[in-house]
């Protein structure tokens, strides 16, 4: 059994699950060390030369590991240098919005080797939408050209209560008592890994974007709906049932506005790319004049909006504004209670740039702690389209690779 076989065997004891974790073991040190000789695996997994010179080859055969020679050596025998095959394995990201996809995939040093964005996909809750988005899939592993059998496995990100540890999503596709992970790896053909958007997000942006060296940071996701990822010292947060980071239904507005989530009154009611849409039809409709007052009002989205405001149009700027005045409030009180060392703004949303940022920062100077507030640092989202697509990547290799 290659490795490859081994590590999509969820059933592995005694000899073969040793093995396959051992395995597992030398790949992370290549990940994370480069280049290396057999001593220095030795000294890191703390296993004989021979051992290790065996596994080794095994995944030498298996065409994942690639003995590059002798190496210098200022005295006694030199030692030959390993590490990873260019293009030996690579992991699946795929980023489920309201109306597209977004879809890449990176190799096992964590480079995106091909990207799809905004693939159109109408997400509805519905067995159709769920056939449409395995089809999607798989068209779009035949168009990157990279073998099927060489992606180790798949990360998927959906909005809402995502239980990552049983596959399951609450929000989406639950349609019977099977994991929506399991269904998707019997018609995708690889492991699959669930996982909420605003966390996947979270650790694309924590691992490779806008953080530097912060281990304690909130990433608000200013999309359709408004949620957070949450960082503490460096590891992803999800509460005792995998649900943290519902941000957008905390409970802020007597507003009597039926939530997506069944409640009334959640901040995303009048916080979220929902809320703006609505809000700014019923402008248009009162009277107030915009760059799309020439469209047919039911058929102008969150989209058109967006690039109405990017495009200085002042009846966009002007209600994006209101909403990070309110976001802005929303996020001083996760500012207060977490005292991150820095919260990114992403989604949507913060394509607007400074018609976003501005408002937010002038909120959290005003209900922020001042001594709180001066220890965090505001920045927009480096990745952008791509911070969802990485962090599931890099989500599915650390779970695929972890020898817990």
């Amino acid at each position: 059994m290659t490795f490859f076989e081994e590590i999509n065997e969820e059933n592995l004891s005694g000899v073969a699950y040793k093995n396959i974790t051992l395995k597992k073991s030398i790949i992370s040190f290549f990940v994370k060390n480069g280049h290396c000789t057999i001593a220095e695996i030795c000294a890191a997994v703390g296993l004989s030369a021979p051992k290790i010179n065996t596994v080794l080859n095994e995944l030498i055969n298996d065409g994942l590991v690639q003995d590059f020679g002798k190496i210098e050596s200022r005295a006694g025998r030199k030692p030959n240098l390993y590490g990873l095959v260019l293009g030996s394995g690579f992991f699946l990201g795929v980023d489920v919005k309201q109306n597209h996809l977004n879809m890449g995939i990176t190799n096992l040093e964590k480079n995106i080797v091909h990207l799809s964005v905004e693939k159109p996909f109408n997400l509805q809750n519905s067995n159709e939408s769920l056939t449409e988005l395995y089809s999607i899939i798989n068209n779009y592993i035949k168009d990157s050209r990279i073998q099927k059998d060489k992606i180790l496995g798949m990360g998927l990100n959906l909005s809402g209560r995502i239980n990552y540890t049983t596959g399951y999503s609450y929000s989406f596709f639950n349609f019977d008592e099977e994991p929506l992970s399991k269904k998707l790896e019997r018609n995708l053909g690889m492991r699959v890994f669930l996982e909420n958007d605003s966390r996947a997000m979270a650790y694309g942006e924590y691992s490779t974007g806008a953080v530097h060296e912060e281990k304690d940071i909130l990433f608000i996701n200013m999309d359709y709906g408004l949620g957070a990822g949450i960082v503490i010292n460096g590891q992803l947060y999800y509460g005792k049932s995998g649900f943290a980071g519902e941000f957008g239904h905390i409970p802020s507005f007597n507003n009597e506005i039926m939530c997506r989530c069944g409640k009334k009154g959640c901040l995303e009611t009048e916080v979220s790319g929902l809320a703006l849409t609505r809000i700014f039809k019923e402008k248009l409709a009162s009277g107030s004049s915009s760059i799309l007052s020439g469209m047919e009002v039911e058929k102008i989205n969150f989209e058109h909006i967006i690039n109405a405001a990017v495009n200085d149009d002042v009846l966009a700027i002007e209600e994006i504004a209101s909403m990070g005045e309110k976001l802005g409030r929303g996020i001083a009180v996760l500012i207060n209670i977490f005292n991150p060392e820095l919260v990114i703004l992403g989604g949507s949303l913060a394509e607007t740039g400074e018609h976003i940022r501005l408002p937010i920062k002038s909120a959290l100077n005003k209900y922020s702690l001042s001594l709180v507030n001066n220890d965090t640092q505001i920045r927009m989202s480096q990745l952008g389209k791509k911070a969802g697509v990485i962090g599931a990547c890099l989500l599915v290799r650390n779970r695929l690779l972890s020898t817990s």
